[in-house]
């Protein structure tokens, strides 16, 4: 594709700006702004990788990676307003969800260890450990700020700060998933996944992007439970003092998170 190609195919999003001044809902300035800091940040991102592989070297891999998982933590720390301490619980989760997956993968031979290989990997990893967070941190403050009574209720007969936090943790953790467990029930029949479409566009046998696709699919299910089970935890402490006692949201009592 030529960038006069990828010019026409501005077609695609003069459409919903179209709709959205015909029907007066706000969003074209957003769509705008959304498409251009994707096409700056991609094709910025297409120059470094350009330039990563064509090097192999293990630490511009590595410094690539760095910068994925900084740049996903500095999204979802704004989600975790009123969480003390959210900023190194996303990191450390992050970290770990990553050295984790690909830690297997490389040492399971799966995957060999090559930049055109990890960093596309890693990106999808860090990107999927990055929505289903945020998902679970949106959740979780609701469910925290409806279950106060209860909470509080439990610590008074006696309860531990993690039982009377279990039914919230879980309901968040369990919501987290729902999206990524549903979506794989119609994978294949409803939709063709992003990476196996891509991989077929690009000349790669069908077969092929299929089991690169799955290996994608079995990796998201991964991270789905690890992120929100690693974040809530890390996080559900810190909504209580030394003394056990329930101390909620800070950001609620006028306090920086």
């Amino acid at each position: 594709m030529t960038f006069l190609e990828l010019a026409t195919a501005l077609v695609f999003v003069a459409i919903p700006i179209a709709l959205t001044l015909i029907l007066k809902l706000g969003l074209e300035r957003d769509i705008v702004i959304a498409t251009v800091r994707s096409t700056v940040q991609l094709l910025i991102v297409g120059y470094i990788l350009t330039f990563v592989f064509e090097s192999e070297s293990p630490i511009f891999m590595l410094l690539m990676i760095v910068l994925m998982i900084g740049a996903a933590t500095q999204n979802i720390i704004k989600k975790g307003d009123g969480i003390p301490g959210i900023t190194w619980m996303i990191l450390l989760s992050l970290v770990v969800i990553e050295t984790l997956t690909m830690g297997l993968m490389l040492g399971l031979g799966i995957i060999p260890f090559e930049p055109e290989k990890v960093i596309p990997i890693s990106g999808m990893v860090i990107g999927n450990s990055m929505v289903l967070s945020l998902l679970f941190l949106n959740k979780f403050k609701d469910e925290v700020e409806r279950s106060d009574e209860v909470i509080e209720l439990i610590l008074s007969l006696g309860g531990t700060p993690k039982v009377a936090i279990d039914r919230s943790l879980k309901n968040a953790i369990r919501t987290s998933m729902i999206p990524t467990v549903e979506a794989q029930k119609t994978m294949g029949l409803v939709q063709l996944p992003g990476m196996m479409s891509g991989l077929i566009i690009g000349g790669a046998d069908p077969m092929e992007a299929v089991l690169y696709q799955l290996l994608i699919l079995f990796l998201i299910l991964t991270t789905a439970s690890i992120s929100a089970t690693l974040v809530g935890y890390l996080a559900y402490p810190r909504l209580f003092n030394d003394k056990m006692q329930y101390v909620g949201l800070t950001y609620r009592k006028g306090k920086a998170s």
